[in-house]
């Protein structure tokens, strides 16, 4: 598991000015935030820390892969993902992360540590819909798209058979299916 101290940034030492920080991250970042739908993660985080005279300026870049299942398919593929996050960090009395985009740390603050800033990035950074991109070119075979394709309710279904509706025909086969296959009637 990986220690998120090395996330932590000491500003405090830092001179004014544009500083670089990379990161190299896997599944070991994403356990310690109990995040386990990532199979595999290989991603290169590079923050541009540019600290002024009263605030900083982060910007987040990240770019890699992540492992992930298809929701269509259910087969597993590599997920290219690019995104980037800026963050402004200010001072005053109390912390406050409400605004988006923009941090308030208490004065007194030496650190800040960025990794749920990456977390979130990267989580955000994975499309909603996974899609293999098999299945998006149609060359994609597996039994759940076989499955689906079976069960696949077409235009001709809904002109041919005009006195019941095809997907409860098609429900009841998948239920007659089930039974035949766990020995009931």
């Amino acid at each position: 598991m990986m220690d998120l101290k090395l996330f932590n940034i000491p500003f405090v030492g830092l001179n004014q000015g544009n500083h670089l920080f990379e990161y190299e991250i896997d599944n070991s970042f994403f356990e310690v935030f109990d995040f386990d739908e990532f199979h595999d993660s290989q991603i290169v985080v590079s923050l541009d820390f540019m600290k002024k005279n009263t605030f900083f300026e982060l910007y987040f870049r990240i770019e890699g892969s992540v492992h992930i299942d298809c929701d269509i398919s259910l087969e597993s593929y590599d997920q290219e993902i690019d995104g980037k996050f800026d963050l402004i960090v200010k001072f005053g009395s109390e912390y406050h992360d409400d605004v988006d985009k923009i941090l308030v740390l208490p004065h007194g603050e030496t650190h800040i540590n960025v990794s749920q800033y990456i977390y979130e990035l990267v989580i955000l950074s994975v499309p909603s819909k996974r899609v293999h991109p098999k299945v998006l070119d149609g060359t994609m075979e597996s039994k759940a798209l076989k499955k689906l394709k079976e069960l696949e309710i077409t235009d001709k279904n809904l002109t041919n058979n005009k006195d019941t509706d095809p997907r409860w025909d098609k429900l009841k086969g998948l239920i007659k299916e089930t039974n035949t296959h766990h020995g009931t009637s």
